[in-house]
């Protein structure tokens, strides 16, 4: 028997990123799980962030960020991003992270993590508590170690944060493949 219980946000688990983004002169990282790809052809991706969020304000103006995907290393780093206002420190800085210049945008990215992908601005959506930054997915950066022979990246090995409930998790236990269903008809 199931219980039925109000909304909330129980889409579960889902991405830990690391929104790293800059006016010129200001750099911040915001940490965000409410992320996602929307589109294929051309490549789109969203993330939701509150409005009165630091972050939100440089993205506003500049119309571009970097997705960095942080692995297990990168947990205190990550929750830290996701807790702290950049108003008050410059994360880079105070997390010793290193500011990596990308080829598209002029957001910096974040070395540490393994996959970055450098996003612009298509079109932001208001949706209430939070509104929906749209972006066009300009390049993606991934660590040599985590690219396989066929060109696909390997990230079972990447050991990839997922945020569950309240707490991180890595994602790198297979259970099968995508196409599994066809095979064993």
């Amino acid at each position: 028997m199931k219980k039925n219980m109000e909304a909330m946000p129980v889409l579960a688990p889902v991405p830990v990123v690391m929104v790293s983004c800059s006016d010129g002169q200001n750099d911040n990282i915001t940490t965000v799980a409410w992320t996602g790809i929307i589109n294929s052809d051309p490549l789109m991706v969203y993330i939701s962030l509150r409005p009165e969020r630091k972050s939100y304000s440089i993205i506003n103006s500049s119309r571009e960020f970097v997705i960095n995907i942080p692995n297990n290393n990168l947990v205190y780093e990550a929750d830290y991003c996701g807790t702290k206002s950049g108003r008050n420190e410059n994360k880079f800085e105070s997390l010793g992270l290193t500011k990596e210049k990308c080829s598209k945008v002029n957001a910096p990215a974040i070395a540490e993590c393994p996959i970055n992908l450098e996003c612009k601005v298509e079109e932001i959506k208001n949706l209430g508590s939070h509104n929906m930054i749209i972006a066009h997915v300009l390049c993606v950066n991934v660590e040599e170690k985590y690219v396989k022979e066929n060109n696909k990246i390997d990230f079972l090995n990447a050991n990839l944060l997922t945020y569950l409930g309240t707490d991180y998790i890595v994602a790198n236990n297979k259970v099968g493949e995508r196409g599994i269903c066809l095979k064993n008809k």
